[in-house]
């Protein structure tokens, strides 16, 4: 094992133990949430570090996964995510499960699975450090500017996103009955989930930008892109359940909008 994979698996281990006995203390799940924005980026600069900063297509990696970072990281700290509030979603799964249930679904599915999806999806920058004598060209400069066209994609959806439920709130606030309750337009015309989207394509461009230094998109590293594709199925999934049991009219939103990929619809 290389010593910039291995000081990789370190910090991810630490953070592991760090997010779990947080957890036990404080009865909040969320804390890797919390560090979710921030640890893939420290894990991509590690790499680039290691090849000391002399690797173009490393360079360009480590400099995207950080405005990703700090694109999430904004996002998530103005919705409340660093101030103690825990993922709405994680109470509905507790509520459905006995205390010992729970636990072990703090611990192996939160806790572990979880980070070893994040550590997971840097992982392309491993198969960068490994072929470093690919001369950095044209398509890496493509794919980077892919990736900070799916982060732009990302943070207007989000934009648009916090805009709707301040007004929503607001209009609660005041008595007023809110014009809708999901929002269902700009980009969400398009798809239910554009945030989720871009946020996926985003590592499958990173894994892209590994890949072509390889030479060959038969990489292992592509397990991360695909187990967070799944993952976010799932969290899809999950969510809009949710919003359904909470609103019997989004299941004509649901019947008339592509669920992920823009304009992409399927029969239900």
């Amino acid at each position: 094992m290389n010593a910039a994979l291995h000081m990789v698996i370190v910090i991810a281990a630490l953070f592991c133990a760090f997010a779990w006995v947080a957890s036990l203390f404080t009865g909040d799940t969320s804390w890797v949430d919390r560090g979710w924005s921030i640890v893939p980026a420290a894990y991509v600069w590690v790499f680039a570090a290691h090849a000391h900063m002399h690797n173009g297509r490393l360079n360009l990696m480590a400099i995207v996964v950080t405005l990703w970072a700090l694109r999430l990281t904004f996002n998530f700290a103005r919705k409340g995510g660093y101030t103690g509030l825990e993922d709405y979603r994680w109470q509905v799964l507790r509520d459905g499960m006995t205390k010992w249930q729970f636990q072990l679904f703090n611990f192996f599915f939160i806790v572990l699975y979880q980070n070893f999806i994040l550590v997971l999806i840097a992982l392309p920058a491993l198969t960068a450090y490994e072929h470093q004598g690919k001369e950095f060209g044209a398509w890496d400069i493509a794919l980077g500017v892919l990736f900070i066209l799916f982060l732009l994609g990302e943070t207007i959806a989000d934009q648009q996103q916090w805009n709707f439920h301040k007004k929503k709130h607001a209009d609660i606030a005041s008595g007023k009955k809110p014009e809708s309750n999901f929002l269902a337009t700009g980009l969400f015309a398009i798809s239910r989930h554009p945030n989720y989207f871009c946020e996926v394509a985003q590592w499958w461009v990173l894994f892209l930008m590994g890949a072509y230094a390889a030479g060959s998109v038969s990489q292992w590293t592509i397990a991360g892109a695909v187990l967070l594709t799944i993952l976010f199925i799932g969290s899809t999934r999950f969510t809009e359940q949710i919003s359904l049991s909470k609103y019997p009219e989004y299941a004509q939103y649901q019947r008339s909008t592509a669920a992920v990929i823009p304009f992409l619809k399927f029969r239900r």
